[in-house]
């Protein structure tokens, strides 16, 4: 058996986070509970505006709640970064929601993910994601802009 180059298992871990980033997403566009419980830590912790949730089961609670409201969401993760540390790992998303409500106009939600990652015996899973917005409101833009968790929006001009 030959000897693995140096790095390998970086990027083998940092690919399986991306997929692990993607997978999600894509449970939340087809609306699928299992595929999207699958992504979490038994003991994971989700934070998303006012809902905190701890442990897989809370979590998929909270977010069956949250996507009872809509008809359809759509979740587009742009830029991310991953730091690895062994077993675990961290990494910020950039975001873009799209949400038709039940009731309602449609709206955009922009917003930063910032992740703690675990290596389980099923894989990388979520130990905490912390969702912080930018921006919710109509999609053309005209509703509030909050600014980037770690950077203030300089003041209005006019």
């Amino acid at each position: 058996m030959s000897e693995e180059k140096p790095g390998i298992q970086e990027l083998r871990d940092e690919l399986a986070i991306r997929d692990l980033v993607a997978r999600y997403s894509e449970a939340v566009d087809r609306r699928d509970e299992k595929a999207w419980a699958e992504t979490w830590a038994e003991d994971g912790i989700w934070n998303v505006g006012p809902s905190h949730a701890t442990g897989r089961e809370a979590v998929v609670k909270t977010w069956s709640g949250l996507m009872e409201l809509f008809r359809f969401v759509t979740q587009m993760p742009q830029s991310g970064f991953i730091e690895l540390d062994g077993n675990h790992a961290r990494g910020t998303w950039q975001v873009m929601e799209l949400g038709w409500p039940h009731q309602g106009d449609p709206s955009c939600t922009l917003g930063v993910y910032d992740d703690r990652y675990r290596r389980t015996d099923a894989g990388w899973r979520f130990a905490e994601r912390s969702f912080h917005f930018v921006y919710m409101g109509p999609p053309d833009l005209s509703g509030r802009l909050i600014g980037h968790p770690s950077s203030p929006l300089p003041p209005e001009e006019g």
